[in-house]
């Protein structure tokens, strides 16, 4: 496709402008404007525009002082309202008439949020997609409120200004020496090394005169604006993509977005700061599902006109409640624990998806879910079949775009000493209770790395995987190797900011020891223990309301291991500090005692 190139004039510079022009077939198409960061120029968005000239018009131009457009003379010509003169030029110059479409990286988003919040051109922007660059007034708040004598918080700031050491270095006197003596090819070759720019990325010709330019964006800025922070704030849809590995700006440095925001959704994706190089064909993609959710493109013809669940229903940031729009599937839903969890997410706005065997039940808790106000749908699946698990994974992408946070929790007991415990049970309790969850970890967790956009795995093991004892070597091994599998998945998947958890409940009142084989005694035996152990359980009265309260905080914290009831922390923290304890205490059968 053949791309324009034309002058727009703006306070004193000269801007270089780069057009895609309309697209062949698409008359309407949006207009969107790509700005870039520092110490970049216009160039780095070309792998972006190839895959999104096609669909829409795509402009991007070199910010003053980079690339091909001018340089003003000094500090002063740098300051952020003179910027977004810059951007209204190139606004009433490609689309004078119609809402554009706005994308930043770095700089570029830092320039874009003073534009978004200012009054007179929100009815001249359609919406923003934010990549690596927060306001710059949102950040004087935020370090404001980290100040208070609060441990998170004072962490949190610590990190981001070990991150932030070159704001204060663009403030000495050598900086722009620097670039002026050889640093383009240092700089380049540290960001190569640190794996920030891919090893086939071009070198901007420029890019000596662009890094010594844009220091003046820091030294104009950064100081004036954190002594001076105005509350500035938007209605326009605004989308925050965060790479979750960013070197320069920490997630959490954006976590207060939704206090200026009222139309806010935000990605976090594994990445590193320059995502647009890495990762250009979902970058694409992110950034097309907000230009299509903010006006939805013509169907074309012959399709199915059925209308779809917007990508972004599960991304919307919203403090009311914190998991709205997000997809949760619980197996093991009908009862017990995998009820109260889907009833935990529901509260919370999540979108549920209860499977059990029992369709009758799993259905009860998707009823519940409603109840509360969240959409819920319920599903017949026997975890351990792995054509049902198939089928429902492929059902949960085809009908709700794909899971956030998966619980495995699906289980059954099994007690009784190892050599009266028959094969048939062997595999029947290894097929619920571990095949189950190695499906549902499998075939989820290839759907979340394949959508690139994070999510979670909760695995539901037992106190029995780190207590061992003569009296349930089945079901411990099974919830043993439940653990194991949850910490190497949990390893394998990082890189793709999808966390996993193995929740260790402890006893719990729920209804699987009524359900639990007693294995080596007759039938009028296994019931009369059935009831001594449920009588016992119910003296105990710790709830699956308070498992299901640990397993949502675990998620949001992305705990590794989570011992819930104190007796499963005390067999956690024994196991681990004195294993031959564990192992005596193994050695009692609870079962004669009965």
């Amino acid at each position: 496709m053949t791309r324009h190139s034309h002058r727009v004039r703006s306070a004193g510079v000269e801007l270089a402008v780069t057009d895609s022009g309309i697209p062949a077939g698409h008359p309407d198409a949006p207009t969107l404007i790509l700005v870039h960061g520092y110490p970049d120029n216009s160039e780095t968005w070309l792998p972006v525009v190839g895959r999104l000239e096609s669909r829409y018009r795509v402009v991007t131009y070199d910010v003053r002082g980079a690339g091909a457009s001018t340089a003003p003379k000094g500090r002063s010509g740098y300051t952020l309202d003179l910027l977004v003169e810059d951007l209204a030029a190139v606004m009433d110059t490609v689309s004078p008439h119609r809402p554009v479409h706005l994308v930043g990286h770095d700089w570029g988003s830092i320039q874009l949020w003073e534009a978004v919040t200012a009054e007179h051109l929100t009815h001249r922007i359609a919406s923003f997609t934010s990549i690596s660059g927060p306001c710059l007034d949102h950040v004087a708040f935020w370090v404001r409120r980290r100040l208070r004598p609060r441990l998170r918080g004072l962490r949190q700031l610590f990190v981001q200004s070990l991150r932030s050491w070159y704001v204060a270095a663009f403030h000495l006197p050598g900086a722009v020496l620097f670039w002026q003596i050889g640093g383009a090819g240092l700089v380049t070759r540290a960001l190569r090394m640190a794996d920030e720019w891919p090893d086939a990325t071009a070198v901007s010709p420029t890019l000596a005169s662009d890094g010594a330019h844009g220091i003046n964006l820091y030294r104009a800025n950064v100081l004036v604006r954190g002594a001076r922070p105005r509350e500035r704030r938007t209605d326009l849809p605004v989308q925050l993509i965060v790479p979750v590995g960013d070197r320069f700006v920490t997630p959490a440095l954006l976590d207060d977005t939704g206090l200026w925001c009222t139309n806010l959704w935000r990605r976090d994706v594994p990445g590193w700061h320059w995502l647009i190089r890495h990762e250009p064909d979902r970058v694409a993609r992110w950034i097309s599902e907000l230009i299509d959710h903010v006006e939805p493109p013509d169907p074309d013809p012959g399709s199915d006109q059925t209308a779809t669940r917007s990508p972004l229903d599960r991304l919307r940031v919203g403090r009311e409640l914190p998991d709205r729009g997000k997809v949760v599937v619980v197996t093991g839903a009908g009862s017990g624990i995998g009820r109260q969890t889907s009833l935990a997410f529901a509260e919370r706005g999540a979108e549920i998806v209860a499977a059990d065997i029992d369709a009758d039940a799993a259905a009860r808790t998707a009823t519940l879910c409603r109840d509360l106000g969240a959409p819920a749908t319920h599903h017949q699946v026997d975890v351990g079949d792995a054509e049902a698990m198939e089928a429902l994974a492929k059902a949960v992408e085809r009908d709700h775009g794909g899971a956030d946070i998966v619980v495995n929790n699906a289980g059954i007991g099994m007690a009784g000493p190892l050599l009266d415990t028959s094969t048939e049970d062997w595999e029947r309790v290894l097929r619920v209770n571990l095949w189950g969850v190695i499906h549902g970890s499998r075939l989820f967790g290839q759907q979340m790395s394949a959508r690139g956009e994070g999510g979670h795995i909760v695995n539901v093991a037992s106190m029995a995987a780190f207590t061992p004892s003569r009296s349930y070597p089945a079901y411990a091994t099974s919830k043993a190797a439940v653990l194991m599998l949850s910490e190497c998945l949990r390893a394998e998947l990082a890189d793709a900011s999808i966390g996993v958890t193995a929740i260790c409940p402890g006893v719990v009142n729920t209804g699987i020891v009524s359900a639990t084989r007693f294995v080596g005694v007759g039938d009028a035996e296994q019931q009369r223990r059935r009831t001594v152990t449920n009588r016992l359980y119910a003296r105990r009265g710790f709830t699956p309301e308070k498992v299901a309260d640990a397993i949502v905080r675990s998620v949001d914290r992305n705990r590794p291991v989570v011992p819930v009831a104190l007796e499963a922390q005390v067999m956690r923290l024994v196991s681990r500090l004195a294993p031959r304890t564990t192992r005596r205490l193994a050695r009692i059968d609870p079962t004669t005692r009965l």
